[in-house]
């Protein structure tokens, strides 16, 4: 029985294969209520009046506390730390030693020695591999998502975390702070007060227009949602479930779960010895049509995911010799896919013909099924020029679209195809059915998707380069 990720590896002659038919089922959004209202009514309410979203459950919170925290963190992202400080955020972003992304997160400052990383076990395991291995200074403590499948179980984490947003988020915050609040600058933190608590906020603008993201002791979490909602209600705020939250990126422009590149590589072997056969990288699985003759053609750089203007070689990290080599003008860029009305409705139409054709099932309002998303997106030759990432609808604005990344010389504009559903009637992954392939138009579209995302957020975040 192995017991590492190394050992998984060693006795898999195909590993594209092995991830492609991994049998670990849909990649669940624990605890939360799928739905609150319903999921068309909490998208349309970002755009137009307010929500509030439950991060409490999904994502790893790393608390990183010692002399050597900063030093850590330095070491193993490609962003740079000129003007970080106490009470600023940063997107964190680590690539291994040949220059692959491994994952990202968000980085808080909380204070002088003290950080806590939010997002996907991915970059959470590589920090606390490569404290370990450095030997830094640092008191690590890892509170993991919540367990997909409480059973009944309660469910108790160190901190909840919500977000305020939509273009009335800013009415609910200051009522519930009883005074005007600083509109910060993007990911600047501060303090506010919902009723008797005092929480800690920190700017952001997930939905596009300003918002706050907040959090606290796991025990206060249904005081403030109860506190949220009361001041909410009179500015339109509804609760998210879900089943929406995980799509409002493609409105927003983030790409959430490419492949961690860690598979291959002599310089990672400690990394897979280090990663147990249960973690996520050794459980997860790979869906789309696109069919790599190796791991590493599903391993992207910062530029591919547009994180191109995060590179910065002020300071040593742990991949930067690697990046120096690339050009980026040469490097695919993030865009958005618009994919074609009549493709959309001939897909969901098979659902209804007994007798004619099976297309992959397109879930709404998010239509990937497995953890990391790759299907191939192709020209009128036939040539693959780019790769979809994460797919699903938009009620906002009445369109199915993707996130992609797409050889740098194609315009906006640009009708290209997705290959939509997997080769020879799907793999064997629990999530898929036997269907046919069938190529989708997509035009090739700003990201941010949303004008209001695209009018808000600042240069640089979720932003093409």
């Amino acid at each position: 029985m192995a017991e590492n990720l190394e050992q998984i590896l060693q006795n898999t002659p195909d590993i594209v294969t092995h991830l492609r038919n991994s049998q670990i089922g849909a990649y669940v959004y624990p605890v939360v209520a799928p739905e609150f209202s319903n999921w068309r009514s909490e998208q349309w309410a970002w755009q137009h009046s307010a929500v509030l979203f439950d991060q409490s459950h999904h994502m790893f919170d790393l608390y990183i506390k010692g002399p050597d925290a900063h030093k850590l963190l330095s070491d193993t992202m490609i962003n740079s730390s000129k003007g970080w400080e106490v009470n600023k955020a940063k997107q964190y972003v680590p690539t291994t030693p040949y220059g692959h992304v491994i994952g990202d997160g968000i980085i808080f400052w909380l204070a002088e020695e003290e950080f806590v990383y939010v997002g996907r076990a991915p970059a959470a395991n590589w920090l606390r591999f490569q404290a370990e291995k450095g030997k830094y200074d640092v008191e690590i403590i890892n509170d993991p998502r919540s367990p997909s499948r409480p059973m009944g179980k309660p469910v108790n984490r160190i901190s909840w975390r919500f977000q305020i947003q939509g273009p009335r988020a800013w009415d609910v915050i200051e009522k519930l702070n009883g005074a005007p609040l600083e509109k910060l600058k993007f990911f600047n933190m501060s303090e506010m007060k919902i009723g008797n608590k005092t929480v800690r906020t920190l700017r952001h603008g997930m939905a596009g227009s300003p918002g706050l993201e907040i959090w606290g002791p796991y025990e206060e979490q249904d005081y403030i949602r109860d506190e949220i909602l009361k001041a909410g209600e009179e500015f339109g705020l509804i609760a998210v479930g879900s089943r929406a939250y995980p799509s409002n990126t493609l409105e927003s422009g983030w790409i959430p779960s490419p492949l961690p590149a860690i598979y291959t590589g002599d310089e990672l072997k400690d990394f897979r010895e280090w990663l147990g056969a249960d973690s996520y990288e050794a459980t997860g699985a790979i869906g789309g049509s696109f069919v790599g003759e190796k791991i590493e053609d599903y391993y992207l750089n910062p530029w591919e995911l547009g994180y191109g203007p995060f590179v910065k070689f002020d300071h040593d990290f742990i991949g930067a010799d690697a990046l120096k080599k690339l050009d980026p003008a040469e490097q695919r860029k993030k865009v958005t896919l618009e994919w074609n009305k009549e493709d959309i409705q001939k897909i969901v139409s098979s659902l209804f013909e007994p007798e004619g054709e099976q297309y992959k099932f397109f879930d709404l309002p998010l239509a990937n099924y497995a953890n990391s998303n790759y299907d191939a997106v192709v020209d009128a030759g036939g040539n693959t020029v780019g790769l979809s990432l994460f797919t699903g609808y938009s009620f906002n604005e009445k369109k199915a679209l993707s996130l992609a990344t797409v050889d740098h010389e194609i315009p906006e504009g640009t009708e290209l195809h997705v290959v939509w559903g997997e080769e020879n009637g799907g793999t064997s992954k629990t999530t898929v059915e036997p269907h046919k392939q069938l190529n989708v138009r997509a035009v090739v579209s700003p990201v941010p998707y949303a004008q209001v995302a695209r009018d808000t957020y600042q240069a640089g975040w979720r932003t093409a380069r």
